[in-house]
């Protein structure tokens, strides 16, 4: 769990590295958009892993070689941003964010899967079907106490 000073971090981080790829550095990776989806910081604030989107780019793998490739470059324009408020600019790791890849992988299985309709069953006893409540009773006890209580009278 992180703390809340971790998070407070990592939310500016991600606001500014979101910045720094839109408008500093995305003449290097060919005006492709890269978003920046997610950032956790270690305890120490000293490392932070930055997951990346890359939108509308079919060789991530080879844009986030080139992202590598510039790190030094990204962190000293986050440097250059976020100087006056923390004492350590932390060192940062680039991950490829594939949720939305995961996601669409997960879906083409879903839509292929073969789901029978809905039927009419009882959810707390798959045995007994909605025909069976209008059936008399099962163990006829509450028949029995009728008659006898109408005997009585």
């Amino acid at each position: 769990m992180e703390s809340k000073r971790q998070q407070k971090f990592a939310r500016l981080i991600q606001k500014e590295l979101a910045e720094i790829f839109q408008r500093d550095v995305s003449h290097l990776f060919q005006s492709t958009y890269i978003s920046v989806s997610g950032v956790s910081v270690s305890p120490d604030l000293g490392v932070a892993k930055v997951h990346l989107s890359l939108l509308l780019n079919p060789n991530g793998r080879d844009l986030l070689n080139e992202i590598k490739v510039h790190t030094k470059t990204i962190r000293h324009e986050l440097a250059k941003r976020i100087k006056n408020q923390v004492r350590v600019i932390p060192e940062l790791i680039f991950y490829l964010d594939d949720t939305a890849e995961y996601a669409a992988k997960m879906d083409k299985i879903i839509s292929q899967l073969d789901i029978p309709s809905e039927s009419k069953e009882d959810p707390t006893n798959p045995f007994r079907t909605e025909d069976d409540y209008y059936l008399s009773d099962e163990d006829g006890e509450d028949d029995e106490e009728e008659e006898d209580d109408a005997e009585e009278r």
